[in-house]
């Protein structure tokens, strides 16, 4: 057995693990055993059915759905330190969700769309941002990076700028809310919620996979893609239609969660190669890992108490991320 296959193998084994102590610990400890004898409380139960369960695996689909979209647009744009919060696209689907939860039902929106509004909202704000960092950050057929750093960072200062402005003239409670909501939250995870993002993962990753070829020779350029047969016009919109449905639906539900993007596909990438056939369904793996790693210490840090999750994984991948840069510095001097 390679040492790659050893590696997938513990990786998902330790997957496993992160599921089932998941379902366990928090404020109230449950005993698995005891729930699948019957013989548990109806507290137990319906701490098990209708918390723990969902946002366990709501944890799974959102952290596949953020490393998966962050390997696709590292691969898109073809520079590892491409991540969706860095560049914009977190922030765009924050800030269009901010303005519907505000202002939704003055247009009457709410009662058209029903529970569509959110996700909508956020999926057309993060495909935005998606297409004009895509088409600022190209030159050449290439995709510069001092480019793309440049427009994330006035992307995510004027996205910023419009959600502090609405946020300045809501409600106490209302901005209690967007706080928590901002920084990511996964203790609110539902059925329909489970129900959208686990199919919506599912069906990205597996487009992604098919296309892994298609990504593979994206790295050599545009021009030299094109030169293999690649549609590249195609792939490119695709690319980013999905990543912008992805993150916009991750968004929408359980807020802004930076850095799993970034830190789940380069850690793939050291340790299996740049092959996009392998990194795109073991980021998936590993960020659904990532995810709910980063929700047990964010539940179980300050008993009875909870952070938002976003710190944790924005503790994490900080770090992770000055490090990158530190190493490309390295590399370029």
């Amino acid at each position: 057995m390679t040492a790659s296959k050893k590696t997938t193998i513990s990786l998902f084994l330790l997957v496993l693990v992160l599921f089932i102590s998941s379902l366990k610990y928090g404020a109230v400890k449950l005993s698995l055993s005891t729930l699948f004898v019957g013989e548990a409380s109806a507290l137990q139960e319906y701490v098990f059915w209708q918390l723990r369960l969902p946002r366990s695996l709501a944890g799974i689909g959102v952290g596949c759905l953020l490393a998966v979209c962050g390997a696709a647009l590292q691969g898109l744009f073809r520079n590892p330190l491409v991540e969706p919060g860095l560049i914009g696209v977190t922030t765009g689907a924050s800030a269009a969700a901010v303005l519907v939860i505000s202002f939704g039902s003055w247009l009457s929106l709410s009662a058209i769309l029903g529970g569509l509004l959110l996700p909508l909202a956020a999926f057309m704000g993060a495909l935005l941002v998606s297409f004009f960092i895509y088409k600022l950050s190209q030159s050449a057929g290439k995709s510069q990076i001092a480019l793309l750093i440049l427009a994330g960072v006035a992307v995510n200062a004027i996205f910023g700028a419009l959600t502090g402005f609405v946020l300045n003239y809501s409600s106490d409670a209302a901005l209690r809310s967007f706080t928590f909501w901002a920084m990511g939250d996964l203790s609110g995870a539902n059925w329909l919620q489970v129900a959208i993002i686990l199919p919506l993962a599912i069906a990205i990753l597996t487009y992604l996979s098919r296309n892994a070829a298609d990504l593979d020779a994206l790295s050599l350029g545009e021009q030299a893609a094109f030169h293999l047969g690649v549609d590249v016009q195609r792939i490119s919109i695709h690319i980013i239609l999905l990543t912008a449905l992805g993150i916009g639906a991750a968004v929408a539900f359980f807020g802004a969660i930076g850095f799993v993007g970034l830190v789940v596909p380069h850690m793939v990438r050291k340790i299996y190669g740049a092959r996009n056939a392998v990194i795109i369904p073991i980021s998936a793996l590993l960020g659904a890992g990532l995810l709910m790693a980063a929700d047990l210490v964010a539940r179980l840090i300050i008993l009875p108490a909870e952070l938002p999750i976003g710190i944790v994984t924005s503790l994490i991948g900080g770090p992770f991320f000055l490090w990158l840069l530190i190493q490309n510095k390295k590399k370029l001097a």
